[in-house]
């Protein structure tokens, strides 16, 4: 396997929070009939003409590899293919071209069905697995590179593949391992920015980070994290860590680290998850002698921000917000990409039936529908790499953190897929939270938005429109990267580069249209926008903890361990 470079990597480690129907039910049933493609056979069969002359031209371009005359090749960025012998031997170049053929008339078949889009997402997600799965370089042998590995040890890397195979099979997520896990370990080398936890309850542990300058600012920022995976994704390896960053720039920094529930917890649901965090507002108020705080939420956990930012509203409490910020969350589900057209209501019940009978949702079952949802990249990348090479994967700190998944309670995982699915969110009043009708309009401070124009996860469309539902100021900003690499971009990147707007029009597309593009990370962007709001300096507190709220045990606590 050629390693693709970091930002690659980074894209293919995202967290799935919005694909919970999928998680519960399992990928496979991806792969079989169901009403979508009913509909493109029917949409194929209306249209003879169209499909006979798709089908005609696939077999005289079959034609013209069995003799040698086609100039099909692939794209120079296709990595599968990358091996000189796939051009220069003439039966692995007609395989290539076969393939190429085959698969280029299957995408084709589909855009000529021009089916509605719930439809036209779910077709293409299927035939791009079939796709991918049917590609050349996955056979053993047939892929040189494994062929000449065999050859030159003595077929020891298939037999090290077929080992690693057994035993990635053995237990969920059933999928190649991506990340060499030996290489990091939390608390040595990643989740090592100084702090303490200061506060924990049965369903989080409330981190503070002990500060870097001499002075910072009065009002201090309290994260909170997604509610799948650990959230240490905002405090990587030193030099690639947003928390790091925003301490280093004065910023008084707390983040939530989440407990790992069991099926013990099964009944935590949305107001356990927002009282939670009203409980840890209330702690960071406390220990930094303030009356106001600024408020993050990172994806599943900027939903759970934005309502407990619409709580407060509602109780006359909106004061105790200096400010607000959401990275790549969604709030409008509206067509929100691939998550949206794969489930249904009836698809919903039963998902949600099946984890409140365990009491949970696992999160590898989370990690093994993404892979499935991009197969290229995070199945067979991998196939090729660990069982026909028998090569170990590469160590990343993003896919280490990807690795490390987390169980989301029955009741919390029925709440997301119910707010998602009626889009309760858009409509003012639709949703109580705590006992109280909230409405996101009436959060009326100033919002930071931050989106990847890549991210398949949470489209970069639906963040937008984050702007039209918050009633404060919002500054939207739009990173070149994906789910993961849009958080993970310190300054430094030479390929990084944002996008603004002063205005924010109701459609996405003229905010694209007019925005200005910035070189580098948008890390000093947002530091610049938390300074502006978060108050004036004051002498770095000396010691953590404070106001009768000591600190428990150094940073990253105990709950970052939990399996």
């Amino acid at each position: 396997m050629t390693d693709p470079d970091v930002d690659e990597l980074a894209d293919r480690a995202a967290p799935l929070d919005a694909l919970l129907v999928d998680a519960a039910l399992g990928p496979v049933r991806r792969l079989a009939p169901n009403s979508s493609t009913v509909r493109f056979a029917a949409r194929l069969a209306r249209h003879p003409v169209t499909t006979g002359r798709r089908l005609g031209g696939l077999a005289t371009e079959l034609g013209r590899v069995a003799v040698g005359t086609s100039t099909l090749a692939p794209s120079t960025k296709d990595r599968r293919f990358a091996d000189p012998a796939w051009t220069q031997n003439p039966l692995l170049h007609r395989a290539v071209q076969a393939y190429l053929a085959a698969a280029g008339t299957a995408r084709q078949l589909v855009a000529d069905a021009h089916l509605d889009w719930r439809d036209d997402t779910r077709v293409r997600l299927l035939v791009e697995n079939l796709v991918e799965a049917a590609a050349p370089s996955n056979v053993p042998l047939v892929n040189p590179s494994s062929a000449k590995a065999a050859v030159d040890n003595g077929g020891l890397n298939l037999v090290r593949g077929g080992l690693t195979f057994l035993r990635d099979m053995a237990a969920p997520p059933r999928i190649p391992e991506m990340v060499d896990r030996s290489a990091f370990e939390v608390g040595r080398n990643i989740a090592v920015t100084p702090g303490a936890v200061v506060l924990r309850t049965e369903v989080l542990e409330l981190i503070q980070y002990r500060p870097q300058t001499e002075r910072v600012r009065e009002v201090p920022l309290l994260i909170v994290p997604p509610t799948i995976n650990k959230y240490y994704a905002l405090d990587l390896a030193p030099g690639r860590s947003l928390i790091e960053y925003l301490v280093q720039g004065g910023q008084q920094v707390f983040v939530v680290s989440w407990r790992n529930p069991d099926a013990r917890f099964a009944d935590w649901g949305l107001d356990t998850y927002v009282q939670s965090v009203l409980d840890a507002l209330t702690a960071v108020q406390q220990i930094g002698d303030c009356d106001r705080a600024a408020l993050l939420g990172v994806c599943s956990g900027g939903i759970i921000a934005a309502l407990t930012a619409a709580h407060l509203a509602a109780t006359g409490q909106q004061g105790r917000l200096a400010a607000f910020a959401l990275l790549v969350t969604v709030l409008d589900n509206a067509r929100a990409g691939a998550a949206a057209a794969l489930a249904d209501r009836r698809l919903a019940a039963a998902a949600t039936a099946l984890s409140r009978r365990r009491g949970y949702l696992d999160g590898r079952s989370l990690a093994e529908v993404f892979a499935w949802l991009r197969p290229g990249d995070l199945v067979w990348n991998y196939w090729v790499n660990n069982y026909l090479l028998g090569r170990k994967p590469p160590a990343f700190d993003i896919l280490f953190w990807n690795a490390d998944t987390t169980r989301m309670p029955a009741r919390l995982h029925a709440d997301f897929v119910n707010l998602a699915m009626e889009n309760w969110l858009v409509t003012r009043g639709a949703l109580t939270v705590l006992g109280i009708r909230v409405d996101l309009s009436r959060v009326e401070v100033d919002t930071y938005l931050l989106a990847g124009i890549a991210d398949h996860i949470t489209p970069w469309q639906n963040c937008y429109r984050s702007t039209q539902l918050l009633g404060g100021d919002s500054r939207f900003v739009l990173s070149t990267s994906g789910h993961i690499a849009a958080l993970v971009n310190p300054p430094g990147n030479p390929k990084a580069s944002y996008q603004t707007n002063k205005q924010n029009p109701a459609d996405p597309q003229e905010w694209l249209r007019t925005a200005h593009t910035e070189q580098g990370s948008w890390w000093p962007d947002a530091l610049a926008w938390l300074g502006e709001r978060c108050g004036a300096e004051k002498p770095a507190p000396g010691e953590l903890g404070g106001a009768g709220v000591p600190p428990i045990i150094d940073a990253p606590g105990t709950y970052v361990f939990d399996r």
